[in-house]
């Protein structure tokens, strides 16, 4: 089994990457095989509407110079996906918002490939705005017809400056509970497939 992290910051080690570790950390010792994808901080291009993605069925976007094809094949790979993001005007970078296109667009073109995959959001925030963060990667995830687990509260974790998310217990303690649920949910799924 294997999850992709995709990290949507552009601070590539910052607090975003601190919780999507926090998650990953209770994947590992549970032997599921994790991978980080930095996406934040590339030159990345939104969806173009272009529609080539419905008529090749290929499982790849049409716009070829950047990233998100090599995000795709990953996300396609894995078990599970975490799409991390930390919080820009109450929305998500607009890195992420390109996945969430244009990943979005080729699964629904080719029937839904990231169907009953696990899917969960992890959002760093100053202070307010994280929800709609949330929601939106969350709204990806359940248009893809994926399966999202739950934590203890919403995955969400405090901090500005780099590393201060490391002061919030509660925000780690959600991450941590996030990823022992995320590998329970993906060994019992595995079993079913088994």
């Amino acid at each position: 089994m294997k999850v992709a992290a995709i990290n949507g910051s552009p601070r590539k080690d910052g607090n975003t990457y601190i919780l999507i570790n926090r998650v990953l950390d209770e994947l590992k010792k549970s032997g599921i095989d994790t991978e980080i994808i930095q996406l934040g901080g590339e030159k990345i291009r939104g969806c173009l509407a272009c529609n080539i993605c419905w008529k090749n069925k290929n499982k790849r976007c049409a716009i070829e110079d950047d990233i998100i094809n090599t995000c795709i094949e990953k996300m396609l790979k894995a078990d599970g996906i975490i799409i991390g993001s930390p919080t820009y005007f109450s929305n998500v970078t607009t890195e992420i918002k390109a996945l969430i296109d244009r990943a979005g667009s080729v699964g629904c073109a080719n029937g839904n490939m990231f169907k009953r995959k696990i899917g969960a959001a992890v959002v760093a925030v100053r202070r307010e705005g994280a929800i709609h963060v949330f929601n939106s990667i969350n709204h990806f995830f359940l248009i893809e017809e994926m399966i999202v687990p739950g934590s203890c509260y919403w995955n969400i974790g405090i901090g500005f400056d780099k590393g201060e998310v490391n002061n919030d217990t509660e925000g780690l303690q959600t991450m941590k509970i996030l990823g022992q649920n995320m590998a329970w949910l993906l060994k019992n799924i595995n079993k079913q497939r088994g």
